[in-house]
């Protein structure tokens, strides 16, 4: 019993001065992953996926061509990946992943009204 309990008091995160430094700096996602996920080395991965899928999220509605070879897309992508491996460490003192994620919304917003205004186009179009 006494043994277990030892176990999830060292694999708590203290709260150190130097820790609180830390957490006190890093920007508000990254600080919520990294105080509630059961690892430092979790909270890195979640983070540097969650940098990863958000920029492919908005490379795909604000930058990418849909008539490139899949082999173009597959090298686009690869560079994609090694660039949020910088992205991660800026992530974790300024609001990257906050960031991306107003990009995403707005270029949501962008395509979902473009594309009603094709839609409008085209039926105006048929009607005449």
């Amino acid at each position: 019993m006494f043994g277990t309990l030892n176990y999830i008091q060292t694999a708590a995160p203290t709260d150190t001065g130097e820790n609180a430094f830390v957490f006190g700096r890093m920007s508000g996602i990254t600080r919520y992953l990294y105080e509630n996920l059961p690892s430092y080395d979790v909270a890195g991965y979640v983070t540097f996926f969650l940098v990863f899928i958000l920029s492919a999220i908005v490379f795909k509605l604000g930058f990418a061509k849909n008539d490139l070879k899949l082999i173009q897309n597959i090298i686009i992508y690869i560079f994609l990946f090694i660039g949020c491996i910088v992205l991660t460490f800026l992530a974790l003192f300024l609001p990257m992943i906050e960031g991306l994620i107003v990009a995403a919304l707005i270029l949501i917003l962008y395509k979902t009204r473009l594309w009603r205004e094709k839609r409008e186009e085209r039926r105006a179009a048929s009607q005449e």
